[in-house]
């Protein structure tokens, strides 16, 4: 069984992309690793591929999206990096393989994910939802139930599908919602690409929706599951569960004051996070200034606004001028009108 398992980065999530790519390598060498990157190396990074531990690259302009500058424009980093995860999928459930796999970034497995593949001999599609179980606390209801009502149910740093069935209806689906409404845009009803996977369990069918709490840890469940390290170096989650990969959101202060806050005196958390920490360190690259994104400015140099992006796509009429916004035709007509 050929298992596909890709990321969607820029260059300056490369470093946290290397600890998710290392620890595949790690549990799962037979695996084949891909990292989709929509973005351009920075100028004095020599990037090779051969050196990473990933097997191979796509970039997000070779998905072959139609007007793939003007489309790219629309969004922002954040929303670019979520669209091109359908494109890709729907392709991947084309190109060979039986069973393909999404994780985040700045995810990192701490154990095997063989009961997945187990899953998927039953199911077509698996999800996980931010929580499951319910909190108790004014504070933690607040923070994650309210906010996972808000984002989504499920998250999508993970998701998996069999590339035939409805693994492959809903790939096509989540290509054509992504490539039209992957916006951060809530007021509309729209979270880049999660709010769009409430539907899947109403609209197909053979999905699994995964309750381990093994899966896809974070700050925004920790309130729910309890980590512990025995004698033997297993980690574990409310005692019974293997610990299969954590998602280490917001790496940084917000990041840790989150965990803090409801990871308390479970102290095995912090032991965790602090591995991760070293492990991003040690891969971290000087040449790749922070925050780095190739499409984050106009080919003259300057900062593109929010606002100029949401126009943009607001209107036909100037996707229609100008098919390639990053140039300066379309910096000239926003000084001119103002903006």
């Amino acid at each position: 069984m050929k298992v596909t398992v890709y990321s969607s980065f820029t260059f300056s999530y490369l470093n946290r992309a290397r600890v998710l790519f290392q620890t595949l390598q790690r549990h799962h060498p037979d695996w084949e690793r891909v990292a989709l990157i929509t973005d351009e190396p920075p100028p004095g990074f020599d990037f090779d591929p051969a050196r990473e531990p990933f097997d191979r690259v796509v970039f997000a302009q070779d998905l072959g999206v139609p007007n793939f500058r003007s489309w790219l424009f629309k969004h922002d980093v954040v929303e670019i990096c979520t669209a091109v995860k359908g494109p890709f999928l729907h392709q991947a459930c084309a190109g060979g393989a039986d069973v393909v796999i999404y994780l985040d970034p700045d995810t990192a497995l701490i154990d095997r994910l063989d009961p997945l593949i187990e899953w998927l001999g039953d199911h077509d599609i698996l999800l996980t939802p931010h929580l499951t179980d319910p909190n108790e606390d004014r504070a933690a209801i607040l923070d994650n139930d309210l906010s996972a009502s808000r984002t989504g149910i499920f998250n999508l740093g993970f998701v998996a599908v069999r590339t035939g069935g409805e693994g492959a209806r809903f790939a096509r689906w989540w290509n054509d919602r992504l490539l039209e409404f992957c916006y951060d845009d809530m007021p509309n009803g729209i979270f880049v690409d999660q709010r769009w996977c409430d539907h899947v369990p109403a609209l197909f069918d053979r999905v699994k929706v995964i309750r381990d709490p093994g899966y896809n840890v974070a700050s925004w469940n920790l309130s729910r599951r309890k980590i512990s390290i025995g004698k033997d170096g297993a980690v574990r989650v409310n005692g019974d569960y293997p610990l299969r990969f954590w998602h280490f959101t917001k790496l940084g202060p917000t990041g840790d004051t989150m965990t803090r806050r409801y990871a308390r005196d479970n102290y095995p958390v912090y032991e965790i996070w602090n591995w991760y920490k070293r492990q991003v360190a040690a891969v971290t690259d000087p040449a790749i200034p922070e925050r780095y994104w190739a499409y984050g400015a106009y080919d003259d140099g300057t900062p593109i606004e929010k606002a100029h992006r949401v126009l943009y796509r607001e209107r036909g009429d100037l996707q229609e001028a100008f098919p390639d916004p990053f140039g300066a035709g379309f910096r000239a007509w926003l000084a001119n009108e103002g903006y």
